[in-house]
């Protein structure tokens, strides 16, 4: 199975990049973030996809890579997102995916951006719980 972590993460704490990269350590997935690699490169069985709300809007950056995401290279994808208080930035990508034909997960990974030490581990999980449904 073929599987690729990408993330969106503006921020000097890098609270989603640290998510991002717990999914990945859990599957065994380098993740990517979006600026190093604005699109998929070969044909992925799930994606896992992820970013935070800035000023509660989704980053200009997540949004473009979604709205470029061609459902002939993934299967489904699995979001997750950082934030304070809002999961409207998974809301927003499911419903564009979904648009496009992709399947998205219901299930979705959410951090609140003031315990990211504490949700590593369970981000971990996480990614394995998913690649094994």
């Amino acid at each position: 199975m073929d599987i690729a972590v990408r993330y969106c993460s503006k921020t000097k704490f890098g609270n989603t990049r640290r998510i991002a990269e717990a999914i990945g350590d859990g599957i065994g997935v380098k993740a990517v973030s979006i600026a190093d690699e604005p699109k998929l490169k070969e044909k992925v069985d799930i994606l896992f996809l992820g970013g935070a709300p800035y000023a509660n809007i989704m980053a200009p950056e997540l949004k473009e890579y979604a709205e470029e995401l061609d459902s002939k290279m993934v299967s489904k994808v699995v979001l997750f997102t950082t934030s304070n208080w809002s999961r409207r930035t998974v809301l927003a990508l499911k419903k564009m995916l979904k648009g496009k034909g992709i399947t998205v997960c219901e299930d979705y990974f959410y951090a609140h951006m003031l315990n990211i030490d504490g949700k590593l581990e369970a981000a971990k999980e996480f990614g394995k719980k998913m690649i094994e449904k």
